[in-house]
């Protein structure tokens, strides 16, 4: 189904009846990839699960948004649907919107628990060895960009972005990219403090997107919060690990399995 919010037809699911649960996803995934975790879910919880603008069936945003941007996205949903409180479930880009939501001094609604799974947010300084290849690519950026090189070798700036940029990047739109680098460039671990409510964070120890130390660091700097990993998971645990993520969430929800 979709709605209207901020002049953005979105698209989303809404499953289940009780209390609700809001899953904000991750870059670049459809609301689908979740069914299974919203279908566990719904079994005693109402379930809202929006497409964030530029993922899944929802129109990318007409400038390039911040994560804060997207804080108020859900806020506008929230109120537009008659939220007032709710558990979030965040699983990675879906955490950094958690983080900036938690942060907030006077936030309209009542969050009760969160979930979080392969959370980003938190910032690593780059190895020397990724500061040289960023240095590289800032100088060929450099010649590539003028007029004579352009005209000469149209198609060689996007190559040479494509080389150096990561397979979400690759994979976005111009609009999205610009998007994509506005949220990478925030480093969020100065907010764990402000993130109050229990909190059961679940990671796959191979995660290489949003390593188990980023985890571990939640863990530590977050006021009460737990972690549970999950061996033989990546970055998408919830696929990985299907049975016993579901088992671990369930758990914590007072869900019957």
């Amino acid at each position: 189904m979709t709605i209207d919010i901020k002049g953005i037809e979105t698209n989303y699911i809404d499953k289940g009846e009780g209390d609700t649960v809001l899953l904000l996803q991750g870059w670049g995934t459809s609301v689908d990839l979740y069914s299974a975790v919203i279908d566990r879910i719904a079994e005693k919880y109402r379930v809202l699960a929006p497409d964030l603008p530029g993922f899944g069936g929802t129109p990318e945003p007409s400038e390039p948004w911040h994560v804060d941007d997207y804080a108020d996205f859900v806020l506008a949903f929230c109120e537009k649907l008659g939220v007032t409180d709710c558990i979030i479930f965040g699983h990675s880009f879906g955490g950094r919107v958690t983080l900036k939501l938690m942060a907030r001094d006077s936030l309209p609604i009542t969050v009760t628990k969160i979930i979080l799974t392969g959370a980003a947010g938190i910032r690593h300084e780059p190895s020397e060895e990724a500061k040289k290849k960023a240095a590289a690519y800032q100088r060929g950026k450099k010649i590539l960009s003028s007029a004579p090189m352009k005209a000469l070798f149209p198609n060689a700036l996007e190559n040479l972005r494509n080389k150096h940029g990561s397979a979400d990047y690759r994979a976005a739109s111009p609009m999205m990219r610009q998007v994509l680098v506005n949220t990478v460039n925030e480093d969020l671990s100065p907010l764990l403090p402000k993130c109050t409510p229990e909190t059961l964070l679940i990671w796959g120890r191979n995660d290489d997107a949003a390593p188990l130390e980023d985890g571990q660091r939640m863990e530590r700097e977050m006021p009460d919060a737990g972690l549970v990993t999950l061996d033989n998971a990546g970055h998408f645990a919830f696929i990985d690990q299907q049975f016993t993520f579901l088992r671990v969430v369930s758990s914590f929800l007072g869900i019957d399995y």
